[in-house]
């Protein structure tokens, strides 16, 4: 048995892979929710149209949970703290696999660094790498990156977590892919700006580009292998992210370049993360141009000219 905390569409697509395994609880902390799921077998506010197997038992109450068993928590970066915390008593005990991708605002901390932090002496994952929501809950093929600083906990947690469309591979190295994840975000952003402000696919590559070495200088700075940076939950995930509309990143930053109004309910976590990648960054010298101008375009979304001079008249080098 596994669960699932956090009912929005990422959580839901992955109970919905997780149930052809075996039995798994859909948690939300929404009471309401809860029943509208039951009562109609399907999460119409994150993901209409696909149907909840009947493998899943959806439920608002947490202090439930068998004993030991796996726990996915798919909660937005910035209110993964605070739901921890909150449930910190339901919570220990079990292996805790963070599903979200982003670096927290107040700290600079990754997932892994709040689950130790909140919980001291959790076992800790994460699972990362390029995927949307959509596709896992339709069946399609997806491969992520199953991250644990145990190589034994994470062969165990790549057999329990691995479906009939959802192959993961495996790593020790969680920083590398935290950040990876969190970075690829900010990069997606930027490149969502340059399409939607009619600069072209060439410019968008070479901002990918760019970006990709940006993720590489910080991420290597902080303690993440090159090659888990190469892999899927990095370039990989950097590739998804900044080429599909699928992308909720991608989409907010074209809204940015087209000066076009975003919902502003859409949890958008690159924004987020470019002000503490930025941050951290600046603390530790490093120069991360493309992140400063995502972080400039957040702040004044009418200044993407200015924004693209300041990115174009940089000193000329080798690359």
């Amino acid at each position: 048995m596994i669960c699932v905390a956090g009912a929005g569409a990422f959580g839901t697509a992955l109970a919905i892979s997780l149930a052809a395994n075996g039995p798994v609880i859909l948690w939300t902390h929404d009471a309401d929710h809860a029943t509208a799921m039951r009562e109609a077998r399907e999460n119409a506010r994150r993901l209409p149209g696909i149907a909840l197997p009947e493998g899943i038992t959806i439920t608002a109450d947490f202090d439930t949970l068998p004993v030991e068993i796996p726990v996915l928590l798919a909660v937005p970066m910035q209110q993964l703290r605070g739901m921890v915390e909150t449930h910190a008593e339901a919570l220990r005990g079990h292996p805790l696999i963070a599903c979200c991708k982003g670096i927290e605002l107040s700290t600079g901390n990754g997932p892994t660094a709040i689950l130790s932090e909140t919980l001291p002496g959790a076992t800790t994952a994460i699972l990362t790498g390029p995927s949307f929501a959509a596709d896992i809950a339709r069946g399609l093929p997806t491969a992520l990156t199953l991250a644990c600083a145990d190589a034994a906990i994470g062969r165990h947690l790549q057999q329990a977590l691995t479906t009939p469309n959802l192959r993961l591979y495996r790593s020790t190295d969680t920083t590398g892919a935290e950040l990876g994840g969190a970075l690829k975000n900010v990069i997606a952003i930027g490149a969502g700006a340059v399409m939607g402000a009619g600069l072209g696919a060439s410019a968008r590559a070479a901002l990918m580009t760019r970006g990709n070495a940006e993720i590489a200088r910080l991420a290597t700075a902080l303690g993440a292998q090159a090659e888990t940076l190469s892999g899927l939950s990095g370039f990989g995930d950097l590739v998804l992210t900044c080429t599909s509309d699928a992308s909720r990143n991608y989409r907010f930053g074209h809204a940015l370049g087209a000066g076009t109004p975003f919902d502003p309910t859409i949890t958008v976590e690159g924004a987020a993360t470019a002000r503490a990648a930025l941050d951290r960054a600046q603390a530790m010298g490093l120069d991360l141009p493309v992140t400063a101008a995502v972080v400039a375009l957040l702040d004044r979304p009418d200044s993407l000219p200015q924004v693209m001079e300041t990115l174009l008249s940089r000193p000329l080098k080798e690359e």
